[in-house]
């Protein structure tokens, strides 16, 4: 059996820390990664998965990564059912993490998507890109 989930996207909001009653530390983030294809308007659509972190992993991620940064996440998914306000059985699906790597610098501004970055220690900045790169 194998359950093993790899994430690279955005984090859609700075990781939620908070400690259990034991003193265990747990963070909670979403990460917002984009679909492969476009959709018929021409767009690409993204999926936003929310991810858990636990002790030692999640004390790192909440001190270090903010709203916008670019992160991997290698992790499972896990399925957890809970009873919600209204009495109701509900089920909530996670990624737990493993590991997280930053992807980005938390002193560079992102880079918008299509747009290369002259920070980039592989392209100069007057290297010519032509328009119909096949990725």
């Amino acid at each position: 059996m194998l359950n093993k989930v790899i994430l690279i996207g955005r984090l859609t909001r700075d990781p939620e820390l908070r400690m259990l009653g034991n003193g265990t530390p747990v963070t909670r983030f979403t990460v917002a990664v984009d679909r492969p294809f476009t959709n018929a308007q021409g767009t690409r659509e993204a999926d936003f998965v929310d991810c858990v972190a636990w002790r030692k992993l999640g004390e790192i991620v909440a001190n270090n990564l903010t709203k916008g940064r670019l992160i991997a996440v290698e992790g499972r998914l896990q399925i957890r059912s809970y009873d919600a306000q209204d009495g109701s059985r509900r089920k909530a699906a996670e990624v737990v993490a493993d590991s997280v790597q930053f992807l980005d610098s938390k002193t560079k501004a992102p880079v918008p998507a299509g747009q290369v970055s002259h920070d980039d220690p592989f392209l100069s900045p007057d290297t010519d890109m032509p328009d119909d790169l096949p990725f």
